[in-house]
């Protein structure tokens, strides 16, 4: 599995369609995503998952009006439910011998382990793969299909993944694959992904629906660093829970035995809406051919967070994307796109 950072041949989203996804705060959503495709558009191919010929036509019209360059806009017309694509959407895999190609690995999408409102988003990676014509290959251990989000992994391309064991070993809350063990985690991104070496955290972050996923606070940011998400409140449930994973990563190390290099950065400010804390991470950011979106919060760590990432990413430009009403829907950035390598 190619590290975000390689090229991509596209990146996909899915269109904003669901209001219960941004229940009461709907409005403002289709209009982050044209900022998103209007910066995700400078620097490559965008690929937009829509379920109907009327949803194109809105979202065709809005991306006119933001200025985006819709000779790089791609429609893809296939039903679906939500606008997840990092958790639902195709992971692909290359190889270069015989030949550079590029698959995906079809993990099966169960909602979370929670909503039941997935069965459309669960058939887009092969849909996908059809209509790009790409090899797939089913992902099973045991004769049973594996279940898997892509935001619960983070990898270097390199044969060293990252991910939690709240999100997968869980045996109580949101069960992904019953009876698994970190062994048969550990053997399927083996033989699916060609990983190496598993780097397993602890929890995720407070608010967080998806249960640990990782890439609210850990990613990598080239082969041999990541960035750490870090909470200086001590009186904020993620402090601890972030200082251990943080522990962790420092005695961690990588496919080649050498030692992991760890960069804090800070959370934004608690954030919450009604009775509910929301999952706000500068960690979701999406990486591009060009740039680096980051997610921000009208937060005084926005300008540290964007400084720390704008030294580690030397070679692309680091842009940040106001997300306080994309938080609403329990992600961001990262959480509604997926590259395809090329």
């Amino acid at each position: 599995m190619p590290a975000e950072w390689e090229e991509h041949e596209a990146t996909w989203l899915g269109w904003p369609h669901n209001l219960s996804d941004w229940p009461g705060r709907f409005a403002p959503i289709p209009w982050v995503y044209g900022e998103i495709v209007r910066k995700l558009a400078e620097a490559e191919r965008v690929r937009i998952l829509v379920p109907s010929r009327a949803h194109e036509g809105k979202a065709r019209r809005l991306l006119e009006r933001v200025g985006a360059a819709l000779e790089r806009v791609e429609f893809f017309r296939i039903p679906n439910d939500r606008g997840w694509t990092r958790d639902f959407g195709p992971i692909c895999v290359r190889r270069e011998h015989p030949k550079p190609e590029v698959a995906v690995a079809r993990f099966r999408f169960n909602g979370w382990a929670k909503y039941p409102n997935h069965r459309l988003d669960a058939k887009i990676p092969s849909a996908v793969a059809a209509d790009l014509k790409l090899p797939l290959t089913q992902v099973r251990c045991n004769e049973k299909p594996v279940v898997l989000e892509g935001g619960a992994i983070e990898i270097n391309g390199s044969g060293t993944l990252i991910t939690t064991e709240e999100c997968l070993l869980d045996a109580e809350t949101q069960v992904r694959n019953p009876g698994f063990s970190k062994k048969d985690y550990e053997s399927v991104f083996s033989e699916f992904l060609g990983i190496r070496n598993v780097i397993w955290l602890g929890a995720g972050i407070d608010g967080d629906d998806t249960h640990g996923h990782v890439d609210d606070i850990c990613r990598f940011v080239n082969r041999t660093t990541v960035v750490a998400c870090v909470e200086e409140n001590r009186s904020d449930i993620n402090h601890k829970r972030l200082r251990a994973n943080l522990e962790r990563l420092k005695h961690a190390r990588l496919e080649d035995n050498s030692k992991l290099q760890v960069v804090p950065i800070p959370m934004p400010g608690r954030i919450d809406f009604e009775d509910l804390r929301l999952p706000a991470s500068y960690v979701n950011f999406l990486i591009t051919n060009g740039c680096v979106l980051v997610p921000t919060f009208n937060d005084p760590n926005d300008y540290k967070a964007l400084g720390i990432l704008s030294e580690l990413f030397k070679g692309r430009e680091v842009i940040g994307i106001h997300a306080v009403d994309l938080i609403w829907g329990l992600g961001t950035l990262h959480c509604l796109s997926h590259e395809i390598p090329a």
